[in-house]
């Protein structure tokens, strides 16, 4: 079965969609490739002229060579547009986040949901092989229960990546380090502690750029089984570091650095794996191998052949984007928040 893709959006986050689509030629075709930005399709059809290229979005979405829509536009236009895909009768991968509310995310959940069409979301740090590692241990039971845990992004973003005009603004990007950058690890971090019942946070924008969206981010949590743990996220932290997800457990403390796996046992075991190298928490947000994106594609594509939910679902996805509503919401009170 060779399913029918169709790209809309063409903006910086096209490059990893569209060279795992490339490799994946075998079980994805892509038929269109659309952006209402004239000076967008004519930049993309110069990197690639074999592939078609539209403004039309309606002829798009009535194609039935069009089986399934892969989402890269800005988080304001989401939820329209998935409404718009599931009335089309579309399967529908989403670049992250699945909006800038958790209520306007619902409702894309829900659109698809009855439409009965697969909702995926690229959220594709799950898919790293060296966090399906760590997610085989701890689902294994070989470290123990959580006691303390954090996750660290400390990341930064040059002047020149806020000249793009809307970007850091909540009028285009519903958000700042948290729904832009963070959201990655903060989706792996739940997935891989268990969800977050409480927050105390902090969330501010320095003063080093114009922008209405938090770029510093500090909060103390607490998961449903007990432990308690720290969430430290920023864009300020020049030349840029990997994002570190640290797991205290029981028996063990497992560190995962990016891509790089170490696991250390009270028994005196050490296990450790190495992975691609990672440079997108500097001055290149694309600076990252597309296996992971390719991995996650693999999942969506599986999900439709076999008519069963994607791994990152629109419904798991949700799980993040209540911790990070959560999140802001605390700052703004001042008070811990619980999440429901």
């Amino acid at each position: 079965m060779t399913i029918g893709i169709a790209v809309v959006g063409l903006g910086m986050a096209h490059k990893p969609h569209i060279q795992s689509l490339r490799e994946l030629k075998d079980r994805a075709r892509i038929v269109a490739c659309q952006s209402p930005t004239a000076a967008r399709r004519e930049s993309f059809g110069k990197l690639h002229p074999d592939l078609p290229v539209t403004a039309d979005l309606d002829a798009v979405l009535a194609d039935p060579k069009v089986d399934a829509i892969v989402l890269l536009t800005p988080p304001m236009t989401h939820r329209d547009l998935v409404l718009r895909c599931a009335a089309a009768g579309k399967h529908v991968l989403l670049e992250k986040p699945l909006d800038y509310t958790v209520e306007r995310a619902r409702q894309s959940i829900e659109a698809m949901q009855k439409a009965d069409r697969r909702f995926a979301v690229m959220l594709q740090h799950r898919f790293r092989a060296a966090s399906r590692k760590l997610i085989s241990i701890v689902q294994s039971g070989e470290l123990g229960g959580l006691i303390s845990a954090s996750a660290s992004i400390r990341w930064w973003r040059t002047p020149e990546y806020f000249n793009e005009p809307g970007r850091g603004m909540k009028a285009r990007d519903g958000g700042g380090v948290l729904i832009t950058q963070a959201i990655h690890t903060l989706d792996l971090f739940q997935g891989l502690t268990g969800p977050i019942a409480r927050v105390a946070a902090m969330a501010r924008t320095s003063p080093q750029r114009k922008i209405d969206t938090e770029d510093i981010v500090a909060a103390a949590i607490t998961f449903r089984n007990g432990a308690i743990g720290t969430i430290d996220a920023t864009t300020v932290a020049y030349p840029g570091f990997p994002e570190k997800i640290e797991l205290a457990c029981e028996k063990g403390t497992a560190v995962l650095e990016a891509e790089t796996l170490a696991v250390y046992y009270r028994d005196g075991r050490v296990l450790r794996h190495e992975g691609a190298e990672s440079k997108s928490g500097g001055a290149d947000p694309m600076a990252f191998s597309h296996e992971a994106h390719k991995a996650l594609i693999v999942d969506f594509l599986d999900a439709i052949e076999q008519g069963r939910e994607p791994v990152v679902s629109g419904r798991e996805a949700l799980n993040v984007q209540l911790l990070i509503e959560a999140l802001l919401q605390s700052s703004e009170t001042g008070q811990a928040l619980t999440i429901t």
